[in-house]
């Protein structure tokens, strides 16, 4: 089937339809089935389809009484917990438009957000999302309701009210007029606003980028028909909802299927949430993955038991010679699948029951390159973790590795009804029924992103081998062309500096300089471990930093990178920083990918010492 046949099937099997009418068949038809859980006082509270699409409804009564009109804009600021789901689905239901916004902003950020898409509502979580509001208020002149999930935190006043409040507005309403809420959600279109998603900031100023239901159906569709799921599986959601992999993964997705999506508010309680929860598919950005493999080897690394550890890194190559067996064009032969079979049954399984992933059908990663090396050590478990590409404007995947097709260290290959194409200088040029039709109130910027053909500039360099399978070599503008004109892709280094557990970010640099220089952070996690087995007496990361042993790891781990690195790419010196780099100190995206010029600018001088000192 041709790529247009497949866009002509796809559009069938959504036609008509939006994220209200995908609920109400949900609700309809798997109505018992369990929705979306909390964790409230260490037990799960489960609300059924059935709860969830009269939620959503009340929710949306709720904004009508406010006076909601079709098309405003509802800003909501809450982590990942049912009402979030709630009053974005009642804000669709209503005719609104609701846009996640990042936890992690300043006030002049949420002002910057809030006032260019002129939300006229807002639901926020509580206290630390209020304060980030609270000293803006003066400067969002169309905000006219301000709903607070925690009661207690809730300010008096009338332009305040508390989400119970709110819920029982919208319940009363409903019962009051049930017809004029059904014609508000029968009256959407599917090419009608689903979600407004502004991108990260990390070349300028946020741009809001308008997904449609159409879009949002489509790439549901696609991903239903591409992964490997057990019916009705059970994830996690714990990225934002500001991001469009966590919309499409725990809400767009799950509406089809009927999953079952439990609830991570805090990330860093990610582990314990997957040994409970043990779910059938699990997403996690590349620095997500990282974690879970330094976490492993640095256990590996304690083990004195040299039997065991021997017995561990047999296994280990069994799982990673099953795997890579199956990739695009080999083979897997009786031995090798004998010896993974035992390798799994005595090591493996119980090596991935402990990390919670035992019951995985599909493992997937994306939001950045994941280093093949990363790939390749999951492998060693016994995992695929299947690589897509995609982006806010594309409403997520648009490649992707698949289980019948993969190549670990790539992308995958352009999903049904995608055409990609790369431009003379290798950028990624791509055109579907995902595509965003452009930024909000910013037709500059739509100018730059889709050309007078319709093809989305992805704004990253990519190859494409033999086989149709990409690689991203990394964002266009983020290449370093050093002094003596040499092409660099940041990425590639910093990734190779990351495959040792102790480091946890790195920074590449030089552009227009002799040569290139990192700046490097310690693993905020593994380090202390780390320290603890090599008989370090501190656990404090600034100490750390600045202790021989550490430095001379470091140093190893540099000249490890550095030989499997071509000369241009190498790192001629570096710098051990006394922190971690998070979404809060602002190196970081609230996905965990680099914030190059806020380092560059915040590191300005180190980076200059790494040439003059």
């Amino acid at each position: 089937m041709g790529i247009q046949e497949q866009r002509a099937d796809l559009d069938r099997a959504v036609a008509g339809q939006t994220i209200c009418t995908s609920l109400a068949g949900t609700a309809g038809r798997h109505g018992a089935r369990p929705a979306y859980s909390d964790r409230i006082d260490g037990a799960w509270t489960t609300l059924t389809w059935a709860d969830t699409r009269t939620r959503a409804l009340e929710t949306a009564a709720g904004f009508a009484a406010l006076g909601l009109e079709p098309g405003d804009v509802v800003a909501l600021m809450m982590p990942n917990r049912s009402e979030h789901v709630l009053a974005d689905l009642g804000a669709v239901h209503a005719g609104g438009v609701p846009t996640t916004v990042y936890a992690t902003l300043a006030p002049d950020q949420v002002a910057f957000v809030a006032g260019h898409c002129a939300a006229k509502y807002a639901v926020l979580d509580g206290k630390d999302q209020l304060d980030r509001w609270l000293p803006v208020l003066d400067r969002l002149p169309a905000l006219r309701t301000i709903i607070v999930v925690d009661a207690a935190a809730c300010p008096p006043g009338d332009r305040y009210l508390t989400w119970a409040a709110f819920t029982e507005l919208g319940r009363a309403e409903l019962a009051a007029d049930p017809a004029g809420i059904d014609r508000r959600w029968q009256a959407v279109e599917p090419g009608d606003t689903v979600t407004l998603l502004y991108t990260s900031g990390t070349t300028g100023d946020p741009k809001g980028v308008l997904i449609t239901h159409s879009m949002a159906l489509h790439e549901a569709e696609l991903l239903q028909r591409t992964s490997v799921h057990t019916e009705h599986p059970s994830g996690i959601s714990y990225l934002p909802f500001a991001h469009i992999a966590d919309r499409v993964l725990s809400y767009y997705l799950p509406v089809r299927l009927a999953a079952h999506v439990h609830f991570c508010p805090d990330p860093t309680q990610l582990a314990g949430i997957l040994g409970e929860v043990r779910p059938h598919s699990f997403f996690g950005v590349p620095r997500v993955w990282e974690k879970i493999m330094a976490g492993i080897q640095a256990v590996l690394a304690a083990e004195q038991d040299e039997t065991k550890k021997q017995a561990v890194n047999a296994a280990l190559d069994a799982g990673r010679a099953y795997v890579t067996s199956q990739e695009h064009g080999n083979t897997t032969t009786p031995e090798i699948t004998a010896a993974f079979e035992a390798a799994d049954a005595a090591v493996l399984t119980p090596m991935r029951a402990l990390l919670g992933l035992d019951r995985v059908l599909h493992a997937s990663s994306a939001a950045a390159p994941l280093p093949a090396e990363v790939a390749r050590f999951f492998a060693g478990l016994g995992m695929k973790i299947f690589d897509a590409y995609g982006m806010t404007e594309t409403t997520g995947a648009i490649t992707a590795n698949l289980s019948d097709r993969f190549k670990l260290g790539t992308v995958g290959r352009p999903l049904d009804g995608v055409e990609l194409r790369l431009a003379d200088d290798g950028e990624i040029l791509v055109r579907g029924a995902t595509c965003t039709p452009g930024y909000l109130d910013r037709p500059d910027a739509t100018a730059d992103l889709i050309d007078p053909d319709g093809w989305i500039r992805t704004g990253d360099v990519g190859r494409l081998d033999t086989d149709g399978f990409l690689t991203v070599v990394d964002r266009k503008k983020e290449l370093i062309i050093t002094a003596g004109g040499e092409n660099v892709a940041p990425s590639l280094i910093e990734n190779r500096l990351k495959e040792h557990p102790l480091i946890g970010q790195a920074l590449a640099y030089g552009d227009r300089r002799p040569h290139v220089v990192a700046l490097i952070t310690l693993d905020g996690e593994v380090a202390p471990v780390w320290a603890a087995a090599h008989g370090v007496g501190t656990t404090d990361l600034a100490a750390l930093a600045e202790h021989p042993a550490v430095l001379d790891e470091v140093a190893r781990a540099v000249e490890d990178a550095n030989a499997r690195l071509a000369r241009v790419q190498q790192v001629k010196r570096w710098r051990l920083l006394p922190a971690e780099w998070t979404a809060e100190s602002e190196e970081l995206t609230p996905t965990l990918k680099l914030k190059r010029r806020v380092v560059h600018t915040k590191y300005a001088s180190a980076l200059d010492d790494l040439y003059t000192g």
